[in-house]
């Protein structure tokens, strides 16, 4: 038998400050590695260059992080912006 993912429901409101908590797999605590957390500010800045977003506020812990962005008006695509950070910070 498969693995299912959990039927969230999001709210995808143009302009909105979004809270979001992120998992590494397997709860590895691979952030307090400091190049993983270097490769994670450096996947952000590039991330933002094309994908801007506002960082409200941000902690984080050795398995996951909670932060909170605004997106600019008109746009609710955090989804974009979750992926492509995590394919540069994984290299997947």
């Amino acid at each position: 038998m498969g693995i299912s993912m959990s039927n969230y429901r999001r709210t995808k409101a143009k302009g909105a400050t979004y809270f979001f908590t992120v998992v590494t797999e397997c709860r590895q605590p691979i952030l307090m590695n400091e190049d993983v957390r270097t490769a994670l500010r450096a996947a952000i800045v590039k991330v933002r260059q094309t994908h801007p977003f506002k960082i409200d506020g941000w902690t984080l812990l050795p398995d996951h992080l909670h932060c909170i962005w605004t997106l600019p008006e008109g746009d609710a695509d955090f989804s974009t912006r979750w992926r492509l950070i995590k394919r540069e910070v994984t290299g997947k």
